[in-house]
């Protein structure tokens, strides 16, 4: 019997819901806008989140994949950092049975690989001969156990093999020549590396190539290179980080103590990068917290919407509830009903929010700079219904066992039990609402300032119209330097042109090997080492505190250092011009002190640098072109160098694009957190939109009344906005030390940053109290203007 009762009862509710969805449609209208736009935020955002996690994590024994780091005792703390000396992969793959495989990498940068006329500009990197027994890199030709085993073989990725050959099968034994003159035997094909790797290069060259050509990377002293290495499954890691702490000491027989090795998951690196003094700081992962947290409040706002309008339309509700009582309907049975309008809502918003995240995915690729794709597999299409479900259930909770509690006597005489509580519930609702908006609207505004803080900043050079380009062809020559940045400066529109060792983005050459009076033996702290040529500091337009800079009016320059003031500080020296230091054993005389500028990311402080006269030790071009004539200028650069290393196309790219890049996540969290600021906003506002309708509806009488005995449009309006007024003032009261506290928090990882003032916080309350104003004021604008009499006759 009861099976037949079951179908009969579900159909019923059914009935009564869609008649319910029928009955009231602005309120449902309002919800689902609401829970659409707060579920395809959540699915936006679990996306993104999801592709984050699974960054670097595409190896089959990702467990046993390993990166080696150091931590190295400086001015002041300890620094960790990513690089490696390039015999340490051979050594802890001969003398640790821990470790299975090992290799040394070092980017290769930009090069030419060309086939007779056909000439492909790619990216590679040098590694040893395991590479593809650690990395699940699909190797669709060639042998995984030995593509990398002659040293003057290459591996291609598909791309390039397909761009050279027009094809990836036959290729292996056939040579490609790089940079117009070094041969090369193909031994490999792989397929490009997955999207989520942060590894991505077209061609692989065997690291002994490099160790051939350039001695000094076989140093132990030299850390140019990074070691990657596979373990033993099982393998105790602490254990082996306490049995490799000492493995730089020993292999230069106590004499290098300030290098203190250590392993790290490499699929963990992306999300926990950052170190301060050593230990594990954070990184990426505080910003997947960060949005987690924001899905799961606009959600929470999206639902806050349903129970409020839900619980204040209660009253037209109130006999349909008695009736059902007295006619024998249990709590449960309304509770079940009640849930079922909230889930079929969510459902149906659902179907919704799917549609517009594929509608806006190609932008939100576009905006995250990802290849996010909305697949309706097991995994994802579970979990969507499961936050769908558990959003609807959450919203339709409250209202549910609000309603299902009435009294059916009080009910049917018209009185609602308890009406002062629930209305403090309501009230209470909507503050967090606006307090959680208010708090991301701050943070929004505290993120772009700090942001456009970064990108404004003098960094104590000038970055601006200044092009880099590498030296390649018969540039990697030292006999052709001198002609060619002479040609160089007499292009119209060319103010300065050098050479320099660096990027300016980061760190990219340290030493320790700088010795001065007084200092103490054991004192290791690396100097970033920059070599440069005549007129750096003239094109950089670097500021000079005093000294003077490298000049070929003096032949001794050759043998001369110039600091800048982090280093004068730390070495103690108070009249530095004419003094010596020693440099690898060489004596050195200081002629020149620059200003502190930022060579690296604003999280860090400025640490001590020298400059040396090298010209042969540079491998990049920087050009400081006239503002204004830009695009003529470098054209007329691309047909100079095309005539001067015929072969090579001008590859060039603007300074600050490195430095843009630096800050390239923080402006995407920019950008993605006003967005879902403005969302929580706007899904805020549909609430209280709702609410001040049905308020507006509820005193109609009172209004008439108030009317017929004088008031005035504006005593109307402020009478039903007051309330809602006092309601996001103190949101936005208690939103203000939680912004804050949150703000000051990320403020922390940068070392140069701005101080958030009492502007910032006024402008972001005005702005709140702003949206409120305008939200209320149609429907109690609309309210004021009725006709009375038609009020208290409806009444």
């Amino acid at each position: 019997m009861k099976q037949h009762i079951f179908p009969h009862m579900l159909k019923n509710h059914l009935k009564l819901i869609w008649r319910s969805l029928k009955k009231d449609r602005q309120s449902y209208f309002l919800n689902l806008i609401g829970l659409s736009t707060g579920l395809a935020c959540t699915f936006f955002i679990y996306l993104w989140v999801t592709d984050e996690w699974q960054v670097d994590k595409f190896n089959e024994k990702d467990s046993q994949v390993f990166l080696v780091k150091e931590n190295r005792i400086k001015a002041g703390g300890i620094w960790t950092a990513s690089s490696t000396s390039g015999p340490m992969a051979a050594a802890m793959k001969a003398e640790l049975p821990e470790v299975l495989f090992a290799v040394s990498e070092r980017d290769a940068g930009s090069m030419v690989v060309s086939i007779g006329e056909n000439a492909v500009r790619a990216n590679g990197k040098y590694s040893g001969k395991d590479l593809f027994k650690i990395f699940s890199y699909d190797l669709i030709e060639g042998s995984r156990d030995h593509a990398m085993d002659d040293k003057n073989s290459i591996v291609l990725s598909e791309p390039l093999a397909l761009k050279l050959f027009g094809s990836t099968s036959g290729i292996i034994g056939k040579t490609v020549t790089l940079q117009q003159k070094d041969l090369y035997t193909v031994s490999g094909v792989y397929k490009t590396p997955p999207a989520n790797a942060t590894e991505q290069f077209d061609f692989v060259l065997q690291i002994d190539q490099l160790f051939a050509t350039q001695e000094g990377i076989k140093r132990w002293s030299n850390t140019g290179c990074q070691t990657r290495v596979l373990l033993k499954e099982g393998t105790d890691i602490d254990a082996f980080n306490r049995k490799l702490s000492g493995f730089v000491t020993a292999q230069t027989n106590g004499e290098t103590k300030h290098r203190t090795p250590f392993v790290k998951k490499y699929s963990e690196e992306y999300l926990h990068g950052n170190y301060e003094n050593g230990v594990v700081s954070g990184g990426r992962i505080a910003y997947l917290k960060m949005f987690i947290i924001i899905g799961i409040f606009i959600l929470l706002i999206a639902c806050i919407n349903f129970m409020n309008l839900s619980t204040a339309k209660a009253s037209r509700r109130m006999k349909e509830i008695g009736i059902k009582k007295v006619a024998g309907a249990s709590r449960s049975s309304l509770v079940i009903q009640y849930l079922g309008e909230s889930v079929l809502l969510s459902c149906i918003a659902l179907a919704i929010a799917l549609l517009m995240v594929a509608l806006l995915l190609p932008s939100f690729n576009t905006l995250t700079g990802k290849q996010l794709a909305l697949t309706f597999d097991l995994k994802p299409a579970v979990i969507f219904l499961m936050i769908a479900l558990f959003t609807g259930l959450l919203a339709g909770s409250y209202p549910a066992l609000y309603l299902s509690g009435f009294k059916p006597v009080a009910v049917l005489k018209g009185r609602l039990s308890g009406p002062i509580g629930e209305l403090w519930v309501r009230k209470g609702l909507v503050v967090f609402q606006f307090t959680i908006s208010a708090v991301m609207v701050v943070s929004v505004m505290v993120v772009y300032k700090q942001i456009k803080f970064v990108q404004n900043k003098n960094l104590g050079y000038q970055r601006e119209n200044v092009i880099t380009f590498w030296r390649e062809g018969k540039l990697s020559s030292d006999a052709h330097l001198e002609a060619f940045i002479g040609q160089v400066k007499n292009v119209p529109g060319v103010e300065n042109a050098t050479f320099i060792a660096h990027n300016m983005a980061g760190h990219n050459s340290g030493t320790s090997g700088i010795k001065w009076p007084g200092r103490d033996p054991d004192d290791r702290t690396e100097f970033e080492n920059v070599a440069v040529s005549y007129g750096m500091l003239e094109t950089m337009k670097f500021e000079l505190k005093e000294g003077r800079a490298f000049s070929k009016d003096f032949a001794s320059d050759s043998n001369a250092i110039i600091f800048n003031e982090a280093a004068i500080r730390y070495i103690g020296f108070k009249e530095p011009i004419g003094k010596t230091v020693e440099l690898w054993g060489e004596t050195r005389q200081i002629v020149g002190v620059v200003k502190d500028f930022h060579f690296e990311s604003l999280h860090e402080e400025v640490k001590p640098l020298f400059f040396r006269l090298n010209p042969g030790a540079t491998y990049v071009a920087a050009v400081k072109l006239k503002a204004g004539k830009e695009k003529e200028t470098i054209a007329a650069l691309g047909q100079l160098y095309s005539r001067f290393n015929p072969g090579f196309s001008f590859n060039y790219k603007f300074l600050d694009e490195g430095y843009r890049h630096m800050y390239a996540a923080e402006n995407r969290i920019s950008i993605l957190s006003r967005y879902f600021a403005g969302l929580a906003i706007l899904i805020s506002c549909l609430g209280l939109f709702g609410l001040t309708a049905y308020t507006a509806q509820r005193r109609q009488k009172e209004i008439g009344v108030r009317k017929v005995v004088g008031a005035s449009t504006g005593n109307v309006v402020m009478l039903l906005s007051r309330d809602f007024l006092k309601l996001v003032v103190l949101a936005i009261l208690i939103a203000f030390p939680l912004a804050w506290w949150a703000t000051s928090q990320w403020l922390e990882g940068f070392a140069y940053h701005i101080t958030p003032g009492t502007g910032t916080f006024l402008i972001a309350g005005g702005a709140m109290l702003l949206i409120t104003c305008i939200t209320i004021s149609y429907q109690a604008v609309k309210a004021a203007l009725a006709n009375p009499v038609i009020s208290l006759r409806l009444e």
